[in-house]
């Protein structure tokens, strides 16, 4: 039961409350649009949706996500266990209102209404050292989930050859395809390598990283600078509307692929970056 609440509380969090990194970001965009302006108006409306959706404890978006939970645990726990209660805690916090039902089942189009079905809520797990658990929870959108994108280089419709490159030109593609879909302005996951499946996974997992924080290769670190410069370059915009800030961050990772492939996957999540991280040491809970 206080695993449990201990999610609960995880997920109010992250639906209700922007983390900091996030609202900074905001702020200074805001700060960074001309007077009068749609994108002025657009980012003072979303800041101040922020701050009462943040004092009335209710969802900062209609869209709550899908729930998808990344839990490091110390070797010799059950992962049962952390599965049942994510569970309970995603029927909790649907009953509760800070999750909207958001798990249908593909084959009959029939909503469950808590929440809770096959691979949902979506749980990682990872055993390591630790005499700690971190569960990391991110609240993803659906509409900023359709915008994401794969591909395959080279690209020859976009002259994309298999270097850093060629990766840059496929991701202002992808956000350009997007314009304002997906709720601009975006956060950029971007995953290189891999397979299909793992290079999804990769680029999902880099919105766990908050806004600002480098790559730890050089290499990817000024991709992401230069990638982020140029992406607000766009004059997308927030919502589509024109504007200065078409892109909150972007962050990059690389992995090891097959000499045959070379697939590069950008996943997209629109500017409500919900997530929230839980360390348990003992019975201390902090939350981050």
């Amino acid at each position: 039961m206080e695993l449990k609440n201990a999610m609960l509380e995880l997920i109010r969090r992250a639906s209700t409350d922007l983390s900091p990194d996030v609202e900074a970001a905001l702020v200074q965009a805001y700060d960074r649009e001309d007077d009068g302006t749609p994108a002025k108006n657009v980012f003072g409306t979303i800041i101040e949706n922020v701050k009462l959706a943040r004092d009335a404890s209710t969802p900062v978006c209609q869209d709550t996500g899908s729930v998808i939970m990344y839990i490091d645990f110390p070797v010799g726990h059950s992962e049962k266990v952390y599965r049942e209660a994510a569970e309970a805690a995603a029927m909790e916090a649907t009953k509760l209102q800070y999750l909207r039902p958001n798990a249908v089942d593909p084959i009959t189009g029939k909503n469950s209404g808590n929440n809770v079905g096959v691979n949902a809520p979506y749980l990682h797990f990872h055993q390591w050292d630790k005499d700690e658990v971190r569960v990391r929870l991110m609240l993803k959108g659906g509409g900023s989930e359709n915008v994401g994108a794969q591909y395959k280089l080279p690209d020859t419709t976009l002259k994309a050859g298999r270097d850093l490159k060629g990766v840059k030109k496929v991701v202002i593609d992808a956000v350009n395809k997007a314009q304002g879909q997906g709720c601009a302005p975006g956060i950029i996951g971007v995953g290189i390598g891999g397979d299909r499946v793992t290079s999804y996974a990769l680029s999902k997992e880099q919105f766990f990283r908050k806004l600002g924080e480098p790559s730890s290769n050089p290499d990817l670190a000024a991709l992401e600078k230069e990638l982020y410069e140029d992406l607000n370059k766009l004059g997308i915009g927030p919502m589509g509307f024109g504007g200065k800030t078409t892109c909150l961050g972007v962050n990059i990772a690389a992995q090891h692929r097959h000499p045959a492939t070379f697939y590069v996957a950008i996943s997209y999540t629109c500017w409500v970056y919900r997530r929230k991280q839980m360390i348990i040491k003992g019975s201390e809970v902090t939350y981050d």
